[in-house]
C-alpha cells in the first residue's frame, strides 16, 4: 500500500544572511512543486534575529545580565555588555524602530538615527574615529557627501546591531554570531564530540528561541519531512538543534540533512549519532536524492536503490552509504525557484562596509539564481574541482534562464539578481545579455566571474546595458608565477586590461585576492600587494580582500600534494567533517603575520587611503622592495590602445 503523499517543510538554520533568503531551500521548493510534491518553506535564520533583536528580546536579555549580576555581583562583564546596561532603556526604546527602518518600512527615522543623539551607542561605534575626517568635522562624510542620509542611518544602525551582536554573545550565548554562528563546532571537526557536547548541555536564552520558533513552524505547517540544508559550518549546530526539537516532539517526522556543508565536510561520514538527529545525510544536488527518498518514504522504493544518501544500518548500527548511481536532474528541468513562503518584506540591509562594491553582501534584497550547475574552467588547484558543485558543468539556453528570471520578477516583485554561480559562463553571460535586452527585461544583476580575455570591452558593454552593475573575481595571488602553478588560467596584465573594461563601462569590481599558497615567498606577497596597490590606482578594481589559503582534501593540492612542494603531515581518521588539512611548506614564511599587513592595506585601499604609497610602509617590520615595476599595470593598460 502506498503511504500519504509527503508534506515537506525545508528550513533555513542560523545563520546564513539577514540581507536576503539563501537559496537552497528557494531551489528545492521550486523543484518540488514543479513534480507536484506539497513542499512550503521558512527562514528560521530571519526569524530568530528578528525574535532577539526586539523590544520583548533584549528585555529578556536584560532580565538574564540582572539575574547573573544578583548572583554574583563581583563578575566582569565585557564593554558590551556594561554600555548595553548602561543604555537599557533607550536600547528597548529604539530598537523596534531601527529594525523597521533596516526592513525599509519606516525611512524617516533615519532623521533621528544621523543625528548621533538618538541612538545609544557602544564599543562598535569606535570604529568611526579610525576613519579620516575631511575637515567638516565629520568622520565619515567624504563617504556619503552633502546626502546619502539613508546610507549614513544605515550604517549606524549596522554598528548599533553589531553591538548587540556583542552582547548576546557575551551574555547570553558565546557561540553567536550573524555569520559565523558556532562554526567552531562543527567546520573541520574530525569527531562529533563537541556538536554533541553542545546539543546535551542545557539550552541558552537562543537556544529556547530557536526551539520555540521550530515548534511553531512545525504545527503551523504539519510536514510529514523536514530538509535542513546547512550551507556553512556556521549554520550547523543551529540545524541538529532544530532537528533535535524535531525528533524529541514529532519523532513521526522524516528528517534530511543536506548543503553545502554536508557536500564538502561530511563526505567521509562514519559517525552513528548524526543518525539520533537525522535519518538522512545526502550529498551533492538534492533533486535526485531527495526524489529517491520521497519514493522510499512513500513505500515505491526500497532502501537499496537510494542515491547518494547516508543511513544507519538498523541492524549494526553502523553508518551506510547507499548510492543507486541514478543520473541527476538536468540543470535545465530543475524549475524556477520560489520565495513564497519567506517574508520578503522583513530582510534587513546592513551597511557594514562603506565601500561601495563590498557592502551588496550585506545590503539589499537580491534573488539568488544560478547561471549554470558546476564551473566550466574546473582546474584551479585551490578548489574543490573534484566534487560535483564544481566538475560537473551543465548550462541552460539563455531564453529558459530569461524565463526563469521573468517568473521570479513576477513573484517577488524584486527586479535584483545575484547570479551565484561558482564562475559566470562568459558566453552564457553574453547570451542572457542580449535575451534580457530583446525581451525589455528590466534588472540589476551582479554575480561572479573568471577576469578571463573572453570578457572585451564590448561584452563589458552588453553586460552593463542588460543591468550589471558589478561583477567579482579571483585574481587570488596577484602573482604570474603562483597563477600559472595553481592553473589559474590568467595573467595579471590580462586580468588588469579585463577590469579596466568592466569598470570603464560601469560595472564595480572586486578582487579575491589569496595569499599563503604553497611556494609563495615574503618577495612574492610584497609583489602581489605592489600589483593590488596599481590596480586601484588605475580604477581597474573598487574593491578586495585577502584570503588565507586553505588546503582542502579535495583539491589538486590536497590530493597532489608533491606537485605544489609541500608535504601533508599524518592526520587521525574523521569520523565526523574533514575538509581543511594541514601542509608543510619549506619557504617557513609566517604567512599569519604578512597577512594582518594585507588585510589592513586593501582595506585602506577601498577607502582611497595610501594608495600612491610605496607598500613597504604598510609593514611594520622588515622587507624586500617590490620587483615589479610602479607603472606595470599602467602600461599594460596603455598596450591595449
Amino acid at each position: 500500500m502506498t503511504a500519504t503523499a509527503p508534506r515537506v517543510l525545508s528550513f533555513i538554520p542560523p545563520m546564513t544572511q539577514l540581507n536576503t533568503p539563501y537559496p537552497s531551500t528557494a531551489y528545492i521548493t521550486g523543484f518540488l512543486r514543479s513534480r507536484e510534491v506539497n513542499a512550503v518553506q521558512e527562514d528560521l535564520a530571519l526569524a530568530l534575529v528578528l525574535r532577539l533583536l526586539s523590544k520583548e528580546g533584549l528585555e529578556r536579555i536584560i532580565d538574564l545580565v540582572q539575574a547573573q549580576f544578583d548572583e554574583n555581583p563581583e563578575r566582569m562583564f565585557s564593554p558590551a555588555v556594561q554600555s548595553f546596561m548602561g543604555q537599557r532603556d533607550r536600547y528597548t526604546a529604539t530598537i523596534n524602530r531601527v529594525i523597521a527602518f533596516l526592513q525599509g518600512k519606516d525611512s524617516t527615522v533615519s532623521h533621528r538615527i544621523v543625528s548621533r543623539s538618538w541612538l545609544p551607542e557602544g564599543p562598535r561605534f569606535d570604529a568611526l574615529e579610525h576613519y579620516m575626517d575631511d575637515g567638516s568635522g565629520d568622520p565619515i562624510g567624504w563617504a556619503f557627501g552633502a546626502l546619502g542620509q539613508q546610507d549614513r542611518a544605515k550604517h549606524y544602525a549596522t554598528l548599533y546591531l553589531n553591538d548587540l551582536a556583542d552582547v548576546i554573545r557575551d551574555a547570553a550565548d558565546p557561540r553567536f554570531e550573524f555569520v559565523r554562528y558556532a562554526e567552531s563546532l562543527s567546520g573541520n571537526q574530525p569527531t562529533f564530540d563537541p556538536l554533541a557536547s553542545a546539543l546535551a548541555a542545557s539550552p541558552t536564552l537562543v537556544d529556547e528561541a530557536l526551539i520555540d520558533l521550530t515548534r511553531k513552524a512545525i504545527w503551523r505547517h504539519r510536514p510529514t519531512v523536514v530538509l535542513l540544508s546547512t550551507p556553512f559550518p556556521g549554520s550547523v549546530y543551529a540545524a541538529f538543534r532544530i532537528a533535535q526539537t524535531i525528533k524529541a516532539e514529532f519523532p513521526h517526522i522524516k528528517l534530511i540533512l543536506g548543503g553545502g556543508f554536508v557536500n564538502t565536510e561530511l563526505r567521509e561520514l562514519n559517525e552513528p549519532r548524526v543518525f539520533d538527529y537525522f535519518d538522512f545525510v545526502t550529498l551533492d544536488a538534492g533533486e535526485r536524492p531527495l526524489l529517491a527518498l520521497l519514493e522510499h518514504l512513500q513505500g515505491e522504493r526500497g532502501q537499496s536503490r537510494l542515491v547518494r544518501t547516508f543511513v544507519r544500518d538498523a541492524e549494526t548500527g553502523s553508518v551506510k552509504y547507499i548510492n543507486m548511481m541514478e543520473a541527476d536532474i538536468a540543470f535545465a528541468e530543475v524549475g524556477t525557484p520560489t520565495w513564497d513562503g519567506l517574508p520578503l518584506h522583513d530582510y534587513l540591509s546592513l551597511l557594514d562596509m562603506l565601500n561601495p562594491m563590498h557592502r551588496m553582501w550585506s545590503d539589499g534584497r537580491w534573488n539568488k539564481l544560478t547561471i549554470a550547475h558546476g564551473c566550466y574552467w574546473k582546474k584551479c588547484s585551490f578548489c574543490d574541482v573534484s566534487l560535483d558543485y564544481i566538475s560537473r558543468y551543465e548550462g541552460a539556453s539563455a531564453a529558459e534562464l530569461a524565463n526563469r528570471i521573468d517568473a521570479i520578477v513576477a513573484e517577488t516583485g524584486q527586479t535584483g539578481f545575484h547570479f551565484v554561480d561558482e564562475a559566470a559562463p562568459p558566453k552564457a553571460l553574453k547570451a542572457l545579455s542580449k535575451e534580457l535586452i530583446e525581451r525589455g527585461t528590466e534588472i540589476s544583476w551582479w554575480g561572479n566571474i573568471r577576469f578571463e580575455k573572453t570578457f572585451t570591452p564590448e561584452l563589458a558593454e552588453l553586460m552593463a546595458d542588460s543591468g550589471c552593475i558589478a561583477v567579482s573575481g579571483g585574481l587570488e595571488v596577484a602573482s604570474d608565477r603562483l597563477l600559472e602553478l595553481m592553473k589559474k588560467g590568467v595573467s595579471v596584465e590580462q586580468v588588469a586590461r579585463v577590469t579596466k573594461a568592466l569598470t570603464d563601462a560601469g560595472i564595480l569590481v572586486h578582487a579575491y585576492l589569496m595569499y599563503g599558497f604553497p611556494t609563495q615567498t615574503v618577495q612574492d606577497t610584497v609583489d602581489a600587494l605592489e600589483y593590488v596597490r596599481q590596480l586601484f590606482e588605475n580604477g581597474c578594481i573598487q574593491s578586495g580582500f585577502f584570503h588565507r589559503f586553505a588546503c582542502t582534501v579535495h583539491s589538486p593540492v590536497g590530493q597532489n600534494p608533491q606537485d605544489y612542494g609541500v608535504t601533508l603531515p599524518p592526520q587521525p581518521k574523521a569520523t565526523f567533517a574533514r575538509n581543511d588539512i594541514p601542509f608543510i611548506d619549506a619557504t617557513g614564511v609566517d604567512h599569519d603575520k604578512l597577512g594582518v599587513v594585507l588585510k589592513k592595506a586593501i582595506y585602506n585601499y577601498m577607502h582611497g587611503i595610501g594608495v600612491e604609497e610605496d607598500v613597504r610602509n604598510w609593514f611594520d617590520f622588515k622587507v624586500p622592495k617590490p620587483t615589479v615595476p610602479r607603472n606595470k599595470i599602467a602600461k599594460a593598460l596603455a598596450a591595449k590602445q
